[in-house]
C-alpha cells in the first residue's frame, strides 16, 4: 500500500498543478456551469479515450494522459459545485478554489484508500480500457439520476460517482505513469 499511497500522491499532484496552472489562466470560471454540463464535460473526454483505446491512435497531438487528467480535475470541479451550486458568475476566489479542490480530493482520495484495502489492490489486474468502460458507465448512471431530478431510491448519488470516476481516473494515470 506504501507504493500505492506514493502513487497516488504524485498523479493527484500531477491534476492539481494542471488545475492550478488553468486556475491561474481562466479563474474559476467554471462556477457557471450546471451540473450536467459537468456531467457531459467529462463524458466527451471519456469517450474520447475510448476512441482512442479503439481505434489505436489519434488525430490530435494529445493523447489519453491529459483526458484522464481533466476527468480528475472535472470530477473534483463536479463535487464543488454540487456543494456549492452554481453561480451566474465567478464568486469564488483562486485561494478558495483551491481550498475546495484539496478537499474533495482528499475525501476521494481516503475512500480509495479504504476500498482498496477491502478489495486487495484488485484495480492493478484491471486493464485501462476497464477504467474507461466503468467511467462511461458512471456518467450514464449520474445522467440518469440528473435526468430524475437527483433522487435516487437505492444507489448511490451523484457525489459518490463522481468519486469513483475521479478514482478509475487516478487508477488510470498510475498504470500509464508507472
Amino acid at each position: 500500500m506504501a507504493d500505492t499511497k506514493e502513487q497516488f500522491e504524485a498523479v493527484i499532484g500531477r491534476c492539481r498543478e494542471i488545475y492550478e496552472k488553468k486556475l491561474k489562466d481562466y479563474g474559476a470560471s467554471w462556477r457557471i456551469m450546471r451540473p450536467e454540463s459537468i456531467t457531459d464535460q467529462i463524458l466527451i473526454k471519456a469517450k474520447r479515450i475510448r476512441s482512442i483505446e479503439i481505434k489505436k491512435e489519434s488525430k490530435i497531438d494529445e493523447g489519453i494522459i491529459p483526458e484522464f487528467i481533466g476527468i480528475v480535475n472535472y470530477g473534483v470541479i463536479g463535487l464543488i459545485q454540487l456543494q456549492l451550486g452554481f453561480s451566474d458568475n465567478v464568486d469564488i476566489s483562486f485561494e478558495k478554489s483551491l481550498e475546495l479542490y484539496d478537499k474533495h480530493i482528499t475525501e476521494t482520495k481516503e475512500l480509495m484508500y479504504a476500498k482498496n484495502h477491502d478489495y486487495d489492490e484488485a484495480w492493478r489486474l484491471m486493464r485501462i480500457s476497464s477504467y474507461t468502460d466503468l467511467i462511461l458507465t458512471k456518467l450514464n448512471r449520474i445522467k440518469e439520476i440528473e435526468n430524475n431530478d437527483g433522487l435516487v431510491s437505492v444507489s448511490e448519488g451523484i457525489d459518490s460517482n463522481y468519486q469513483d470516476i475521479i478514482n478509475y481516473a487516478l487508477f488510470g494515470l498510475i498504470k500509464l505513469t508507472y
